[in-house]
């Protein structure tokens, strides 16, 4: 049954948009080339930009003729490199694609002549001792504008025919194809590490953040670590018991709001931030600001922009009596609903000079008693569940 080449394209463009995976990519259509125009092994040399070489990368094929991945590594000077980064060679048919047998045809080009290699017999009989090593009887270029990203090298067919016009044309349009998704791969991969990068230093900063509020306050030291790891293991809980279901940005945005939840106290003085007695009704309205300084000094980096809410509400009560704003049950952010819960308890099993630290049982009955009063019930009952699972 003759191959539909349009349909067969189609195919290929389609899966091209979906990986962004080149190694994956030119697999699949270096294993469609083998099985649908039946050629004995097919292979793609890619250019690698770190080594700033050809490489031989993928093969497919029958056993023994087909060429081995890695196998062969070109620079740029290579014959069979140059003759298609130059692009100063017409081949016959105006065609994109080489066949071993336009070699002859080649030399009596002036371009192949003047290419500055010296003789261009020589040059051309390496060209085609490098494709006969490959068992290749035909060689396609992929161009990205203008430069060559990689070599589709062809076997022959098992029925020992030759490639034929359509043919050709459509290995030069996926060759055309191939290149635009490498290139689209290479960008994908060169924004994902760029934001690898980014979420890098914003993790440092947000760490950097976290260790100049425990600077100032000696209580924040180890308190803001503990609230973190609390925070993030009461919410894995809360999806394990299928309480909530949360998107997988939830945990990081949890994570930075954790360690960052106290940043406001930086802007509160440090009389007030480091008394040892119990504040006083107008020294504890000013501590009560810290949420919404925090905010004042987060709001310019928009990468915190998600965790803001945790910052900004984690003192707030589901009964409506907390602060800054007084809001009240499930308006309340669930990424501040659960910092209270885990900001409550560290602050309960630790010593203060004003009272003795409560055990563990004792802060998990407080938070029992204040759930669905003070506490969103869910994170409540999160934390519970840890403490009798042995957990925290």
């Amino acid at each position: 049954m003759p191959v539909n080449y349009k349909k067969e394209l189609e195919s290929a463009s389609r899966s091209m948009i979906l990986i962004h995976e080149p190694k994956t990519l030119i697999k699949l259509i270096v294993r469609m080339i083998v099985r649908k125009v039946q050629i004995k092994h097919a292979a793609m040399i890619l250019f690698d930009p770190q080594k700033d070489a050809y490489v031989l990368t993928i093969s497919k094929g029958e056993t023994g003729i087909k060429i081995p991945a890695g196998f062969a590594r070109f620079d740029r000077n290579n014959p069979l490199i140059k003759l298609f980064t130059q692009r100063n060679v017409k081949l016959p048919g105006n065609r994109d694609a080489l066949l071993v047998h336009d070699l002859n045809t080649l030399l009596w080009q002036d371009s192949v002549i003047k290419n500055g290699n010296g003789d261009a017999k020589e040059f051309l009989h390496t060209v085609g001792q490098q494709l006969q090593m490959f068992n290749a009887v035909a060689c396609v270029p992929a161009y990205f504008q203008d430069s060559l990203l990689a070599l589709l090298l062809l076997g022959e067919k098992t029925d020992a025919t030759g490639f034929d016009q359509e043919e050709l044309g459509f290995f030069s349009a996926l060759a055309s194809d191939v290149a635009m998704a490498i290139k689209n791969a290479q960008l994908f991969d060169d924004l994902k590490k760029e934001a690898e990068r980014n979420r890098s230093l914003f993790i440092r900063t947000t760490i950097a953040l976290a260790s100049a509020i425990e600077a100032k306050d000696k209580y924040t030291r180890g308190h803001t670590e503990r609230v973190t790891k609390y925070s993030l293991a009461i919410a894995r809980q809360m999806a394990e018991n299928k309480s909530v279901n949360f998107e997988a940005s939830f945990f990081e945005n949890l994570y930075i709001a954790g360690l960052l939840h106290d940043i406001g106290k930086i802007a509160i003085p440090e009389a007030i931030l480091c008394k040892t007695d119990k504040l006083t009704a107008e020294e504890f309205e000013i501590m009560k600001q810290h949420p919404v300084r925090g905010v004042e000094i987060l709001r310019p980096i928009t990468e915190f922009e998600d965790c803001i809410h945790g910052v900004k509400y984690h003192h707030e009560r589901y009964d409506g009596k907390g602060y800054p704003e007084g809001l009240k049950g499930e308006d309340i952010p669930m990424t501040a609903a659960v910092i209270a819960v885990a900001d409550t308890f560290d602050a309960m099993t630790t010593n203060r000079t004003y009272r003795k630290a409560l055990t563990k049982d004792e802060a998990i009955t407080e938070i029992k008693k204040n759930s669905g009063i003070q506490f969103n019930p869910k994170p409540a009952r999160a934390i519970v569940e840890l403490f009798e699972k042995g957990k925290i």
